[in-house]
């Protein structure tokens, strides 16, 4: 295991990842390169799954001396040290470790002299600029490639047919190692098993080569140079920039435009265009407001909006205290559910305010609402910046809590 870590490798600007965006909108990858990027859990849990993976196959597939077999020994503890570690991420990349395995005995039983590589750097530098990437699996065998890619991820289905990403792979890999096999096919598989889902889509060397001159190339000249149109569509869903970007504002505003048509009530039809629109102008709607929210906890105030303190709920901080409290002073377990007392709410209506306030308003917090973003013509005061009002407050959510909050101002 000589890879440098899943999260400490280096990003190319073009990368494979990254290719359903400038393909099909090349500026926007010279307009997202100053822009940090944002780490997730499920980033992260991601990183850990492709490393656990990358150990079970390497002890189950590749032969390793004993001084190796120590080190992923060690390995494998760290990760299963790891908080985001669990069952399900065990069970879910021994699926994976199973795919590949049986791909790889597929290969074997084609050619005896089948070829495994785990985590290779894929260079396609021919048709990108500095474009390259990480491929988790590449198996070579009597003429034909397999890249195999892992999806930990389930909040979105990816599959590997017309799939860019597992396309420049196969086309890196067939650039590295043609010349010494003679590789005619390159077939591309995504494994997703958290949605129980495995793709594979093949193409003969010509046809991949042609995408690459024909769709690739020209795209990757323009976005490494900045130039090129701006393209909202699906490709937006991982932009950096995509709350605050007018190609795609333009493009959402375009669809409010819907003239509706006689008669006066719409058609099935018509209302399953809209419902249509209607998806696309959601998301795009929270984009812009996670947008928005993100400039505001920064100070940089948007006009109309402020920021102010969300709504809280009171809390009891000690409830073994203020069940002690209760019990010394004469009042049945009647009171208290099974392991936990009743809420603040249901306590006062039982005991009375003024007595529920006498023996349990020292034990009362009422903490700071989370911060939100509202038109300024609501009454709440004003927030200065999250660092200043919430300071020693924690780290709040990222995003709001829901479209209520907002609403046009009149």
């Amino acid at each position: 295991m000589t890879q440098p870590a899943h999260a400490e490798r280096a990003h190319a600007l073009l990368g494979a990842s990254k290719a359903d965006q400038w393909i099909n909108c090349p500026p926007s990858a010279r307009i997202q390169e100053s822009i940090a990027d944002k780490q997730s859990e499920y980033a992260n849990e991601g990183t850990l799954a492709h490393e656990l993976s990358e150990i079970m196959l390497h002890r189950q597939l590749l032969p390793c001396n004993s001084k190796q077999r120590k080190q992923l020994e060690k390995a494998l503890e760290k990760i299963k040290a790891n908080p985001l570690y669990d069952l399900e991420m065990e069970s879910s990349v021994a699926e994976y470790v199973d795919l590949v395995a049986e791909r790889f005995m597929e290969a074997k039983a084609r050619s005896v002299d089948a070829v495994l590589l785990l985590e290779d750097r894929l260079d396609f530098t021919e048709w990108v600029p500095d474009g390259f990437g990480t491929g988790d699996v590449v198996i070579i065998a009597d003429g034909v490639l397999e890249v195999i890619d892992l999806k930990y991820g389930k909040g979105v289905p990816v599959s590997a047919f017309n799939n860019p990403q597992i396309r420049l792979y196969g086309l890196g890999a067939w650039h590295g190692y043609n010349y010494l096999y003679g590789i005619n096919e390159v077939r591309m598989t995504i494994a997703q098993p958290r949605l129980d889902s495995v793709s594979t889509d093949s193409m003969a060397i010509g046809d991949l080569i042609e995408w690459a001159e024909s769709v690739v190339k020209p795209a990757a000249e323009l976005a490494f140079a900045g130039e090129g149109d701006f393209k909202a569509g699906d490709h937006c869903r991982w932009c950096k920039v995509k709350g605050n970007c007018r190609a795609r504002a333009d493009a959402n505003m375009e669809a409010l435009h819907y003239e509706f048509k006689e008669p006066a009530l719409l058609s099935l039809d018509e209302i399953g265009s809209i419902l249509y629109v209607a998806q696309q102008l959601k998301v795009w709607a929270k984009d812009v407001e996670d947008y928005a929210f993100d400039q505001a906890k920064s100070g940089n105030r948007i006009p109309l909006w402020k920021l102010v303190e969300g709504r809280s709920n009171r809390a009891i901080t000690d409830k073994d205290q203020a069940e002690s409290a209760l019990a010394a002073d004469g009042w049945d377990l009647d009171i208290i559910s099974p392991r936990s007392l009743l809420g603040i709410t249901a306590l006062e209506k039982v005991i009375g305010k003024k007595q529920f306030g006498d023996l349990l308003g020292d034990l009362i917090v009422k903490p700071p609402g989370k911060p939100v973003h509202v038109p300024e013509t609501d009454k709440r005061p004003e927030l200065n910046s999250l660092d200043e009002d919430f300071a020693g407050e924690g780290d709040w959510p990222e995003t709001l809590d829901s479209l209520g909050e907002l609403s046009i101002p009149h």
